[in-house]
């Protein structure tokens, strides 16, 4: 991603593009994923494209906090408070959204054969 070509979610936090919306705050953006791999699959994205992952994220600690604040927060909300928080760090590890982001994720895969 260049500084030219804005990513998926910069499209989405500037309203470009639509998506499901379900928090949103100063700093962040929740939406659900639009290809859920369990019963809750929402995507908590932080408003600056400043982070292409976690470990860049790590710099600034307490937008990070925010991040894994409003996960828990969002999982209560939608499930029973009980969830898994991904972070995928680059390609191999299938990162294809150069703009961190974190997935929280509860109840059953929807693929059990599939690691999420």
């Amino acid at each position: 991603m260049s500084a030219e070509t804005p990513s998926i979610f910069s499209k989405i936090i500037d309203r470009e593009i639509p998506a499901d919306i379900v928090a949103e705050t100063d700093d962040l953006i929740a939406i659900r994923d639009i290809n859920p791999q369990a019963e809750l699959h929402l995507l908590v994205i932080p408003k600056s494209a400043d982070f292409r992952d976690v470990v860049e994220l790590a710099e600034e600690p307490e937008l990070l906090a925010k991040v894994v604040k409003m996960a828990g927060d969002l999982a209560r909300q939608y499930a029973d408070g009980e969830f898994r928080l991904v972070f995928n760090t680059g390609a191999a590890a299938g990162q294809s959204v150069f703009h961190v982001h974190a997935h929280v994720l509860a109840g059953p895969t929807l693929d059990e054969g599939k690691l999420v």
